[in-house]
Formats: C-alpha cells, structure tokens, sequence
C-alpha cells in the first residue's frame, strides 16, 4: 500500500496528492509517468509524475476528477493509501541525457493546458537547477482554473498565462501568445515541449511547425499494463506504430497522428459513460440483483 502524506486542492475537481513511494521517488526522472490503482477494484490509471523527492521518498500527481476511476483516487484523503503505485514508466524526457554545457546554450519554451501544467513542473525545475533557460505558457479556460503558477514562476525564466474568457492574462488560445511572443515580441527558442490536451498539442504542433521550432509532445493515450504488451496506447508516429508507455510518452510533436490518436482516446467514452452512472446510483444507495451493474 502507498500512504497519502499530503492531500491538497489545486482547482474545482484538481487534487495534487503526495505519495509515500521511496522506490519510485529514487528512480523518477522528469517526463516519466506511474500507473495508479485506489483499490484492488479499480481501472489501471496513468499520471505523469508532477514532483518527486527521493530524500523524503514522495512522489506528488495531480488529478482531475472527471471519471469514475479518478473520481475514486480523488475522494481519498490524507492517511489513507493507494493499492498500486507502479513506475517510474516511460522513457524521461530527452533533455535528461543532454551534456549540460549544451542545455545551457538552448532556450526552451513549455506550453502547458489544464492539468498538464503540473508534469511541466518538474521539467522546467531540472532545466532551472542546470541553469537552463526556460519559459512557460499556461493555459486554462479561466483564472479560477489555474494551477501550479506559483511554483512555475519560481523555476521559469518567465511565465505567461493565457485563459479563454481573458480572466487572467492573455485573452485566448496558447498557439496565439506564442504568434504573440515568436512574431510581435521576437523571442527566439531552440525547442518546444506541450503538455496538455490532445486536442491543444494538435494546434500547437501546428503553430510551431510554420516556425521551424522543434516541438515535443507528452501523450496521454489510454493505458492498461503499462509495458507495452496490451497495445491499448499504441499511436502513429512519423508513419510508424508506437507504444506510448515504453516508447514515450514524449514524441516529435510534428510528426504525431493527432486525429488518430483522439479518435482511439474516444473509443471507450461509451463505457465510461455506464460505469460513472453505475458509481453514482451505488453512492446513491441503489443495489443492482439482476447484474447490470458489473
């Protein structure tokens, strides 16, 4: 089992937990991920790692509450414990492998949506502590709606935040503050990270390629055992079969099949769609006797 120590609220539906989990905390590098279970009855969910501190044996994800699994995760509190912890998954991000006199010579932008924002975290803290400039874009779809600005804006070289109704900063997309920052202000970057949305890394992928700018991408397909066996998080990359969990989750972001891999993330909404409804009318007290709710 794998105790919660900290329980926080980042945003309406958005819970930040710290893990007791020194094996992962140890091996966990940035842009890696975990497979989480709340008990030996739930669905295998991935969370990119948002922090991790091997000296206090933690590793901190951030989840949203959205379907039945993560609604689960979400309603624990401190003191109580996750069934499965299992990771660190996924290959780290490339930057990791990177001579450090080289990063110093590069600028970085991350370009981070919703939830997303949280795994860029621990990215840009790497780059931060190797004196590696970075900045970063968060987007949201209002001020209320975003998270881990603080803590970014202590590690980034300068943080810009985009919001949709215009509650904070830049009124609209992310794509148009970085047109913004790339055409009207002339800032010059060597790559691009995107984390968030499928839907937002699509247009983003877009946006950078009519600079030029290198752009990575950190994939959120389905999953199930994480090793690359089920090919459940198979998506197309540069016209060949990849498997998020052991060949990513970080891709060329321009060369990913974007419309394939949100149709495929689409393909189970249906069921999952029943099992909340399922979940619902048994926190409502209603017991199924003919099965249909298995």
């Amino acid at each position: 089992m794998y105790p919660i120590l900290e329980k926080r609220l980042l945003a309406e539906g958005i819970w930040l937990m710290k893990i007791h989990a020194p094996r992962v905390a140890h091996a966990a590098q940035p842009g890696q991920f975990v497979i989480v279970r709340a008990d030996a009855h739930s669905e295998r969910i991935p969370l990119t790692i948002s922090d991790f501190d091997a000296a206090e044996g933690s590793v901190t994800i951030v989840t949203q509450a959205i379907g039945a699994s993560t609604r689960k995760i979400c309603s624990l509190e401190q003191g109580d414990a996750l069934a499965d912890f299992a990771g660190p998954l996924g290959r780290p991000s490339e930057f990791v492998h990177t001579p450090p006199e080289e990063l110093r010579r590069r600028r970085y932008l991350f370009v981070a949506g919703g939830v997303g924002t949280a795994p860029i975290y621990p990215q840009v803290k790497w780059l931060h502590e190797r004196g590696v400039r970075a900045d970063v874009i968060i987007g949201a779809k209002n001020s209320r709606m975003l998270i881990y600005t603080d803590a970014i804006r202590e590690v980034a070289d300068h943080l810009y935040i985009a919001t949709d109704d215009g509650s904070e900063g830049f009124k609209g997309m992310v794509t148009g503050l970085i047109e913004e920052l790339v055409e009207k202000r002339g800032e010059h970057y060597d790559e691009c990270v995107a984390i968030g949305p499928m839907i937002m890394m699509k247009f983003v992928a877009l946006t950078t390629r009519k600079y030029g700018l290198k752009t990575t991408v950190s994939l959120n397909a389905l999953m199930v055992d994480g090793t690359g066996m089920c090919g459940a998080c198979r998506v197309t990359v540069g016209g060949r079969t990849r498997f998020t969990c052991v060949d990513g989750p970080e891709f060329d972001g321009h060369e990913v099949d974007f419309d394939e891999a949100m149709r495929r993330q689409g393909m189970y909404r249906t069921q999952e769609q029943r099992a909340a409804a399922i979940e619902a009318e048994r926190e409502a007290g209603h017991t199924c006797r003919i099965g249909l709710d298995k």
